[in-house]
């Protein structure tokens, strides 16, 4: 990790770049045989293997864009990685390296324990190398750029998909929606699981790796399934239709919904990180007696544009559009 310029600190005795990069961000060994040379010089190597490519994906973290002023630094270490490697699992890539830029308006050794212990958690538990980064001083800014291989031609991508394809997404949907609404203070009795989802996400790298062979498209769910979805739609020319009934809806959403008359919510809300991927018709008998992770069938690819839910019988058009930061 190198930069240009200090980071300030709120004390005498402050941390120089350098130091700071050697104190919270070097203590992983190195994990991968790919890792040729990680942090401390002008840039990391990386070595390719035969057969495979390499998937890149960069995300940022603004506070009061992204995450709330104050939040929970280990939380949010593990979330800013979590993000990425959901971008991986999307592709059906291994994640084997990250790159991590840090704006600070100032150096607080507390947090950024915190917050390390966070992110290299994360990276442990996946094989991960942190290989370098930058740091600057500015307004708390958060950015991982994220490396991971796949065999050549075996990427997911969001452009396959075909008419008479089936829709399947992991886990459940609009817990983390919920978790954004009780941040804003909407009542919950039982928030904890929804807070986990919104502030400690679960990549789905397991589920994507085994898809590799199985889907034909898959996108993660990060600005809300109505919204993701539409970008498979798009990029495969097609239309397709959700079954209200078949949402994988926890009972704290359906509270919700039931309580707010809020139905939207789980179709819009965003920060899920769950895959929502596509199979063709004649793999989904031997996808279903083979699968080994949690999923639903929720829909199903048509030639027709457009995204339409059947709801108790009654098909509306859903015309929305996922999260843009610019609109």
């Amino acid at each position: 990790m190198t930069g240009d310029l200090p980071v300030p600190s709120p004390d005498s005795s402050s941390l120089t770049e350098f130091s700071l990069i050697r104190q919270f961000f070097t203590r992983q060994a190195v994990k991968n045989s790919s890792t040729r040379l990680g942090i401390g010089d002008d840039c990391a190597l990386l070595a390719i293997p035969d057969g495979y490519e390499l998937a890149l994906t960069t995300d940022t973290m603004v506070e009061n864009v992204h995450f709330f002023a104050g939040a929970d630094p280990e939380q949010l270490g593990h979330k800013l990685l979590a993000v990425n490697l959901s971008d991986l699992a999307a592709m059906g890539a291994q994640p084997l390296s990250v790159m991590l830029a840090l704006t600070l308006p100032v150096v607080d050794e507390h947090w950024l324990t915190a917050f390390a212990k966070g992110f290299l958690a994360l990276a442990e538990r996946y094989s991960v190398d942190l290989i370098g980064g930058d740091t600057t001083s500015g307004p708390l800014t958060l950015t991982v750029q994220a490396m991971g291989l796949v065999p050549r031609g075996k990427a997911l991508m969001r452009s396959m998909a075909k008419p008479g394809d089936l829709i399947f997404m992991t886990g459940f949907l609009g817990d983390a929606g919920l978790g954004l609404k009780i941040k804003q203070g909407y009542h919950c009795n039982n928030p904890d699981a929804a807070l986990m989802r919104f502030n400690r996400p679960d990549p789905r790298v397991d589920a994507g790796l085994a898809l590799r062979d199985i889907a034909t498209a898959c996108i993660d769910l990060s600005d809300g399934l109505a919204g993701d979805l539409g970008h498979i739609l798009a990029q495969s020319n097609a239309g397709a239709c959700l079954d209200w009934e078949a949402l994988p809806l926890s009972e704290a959403v359906l509270a919700y919904i039931q309580d707010t008359g809020d139905w939207l919510m789980p179709l819009t809300a965003g920060d899920d990180y769950e895959l929502c991927f596509t199979v063709s018709p004649e793999n989904t008998a031997a996808f279903e007696a083979a699968c080994q992770f949690a999923c639903k069938k929720i829909g199903v690819i048509e030639s027709e544009p457009g995204l339409r839910l059947n709801k108790s019988g009654h098909i509306q058009a859903l015309q929305v559009k996922a999260y843009e930061h610019f609109s």
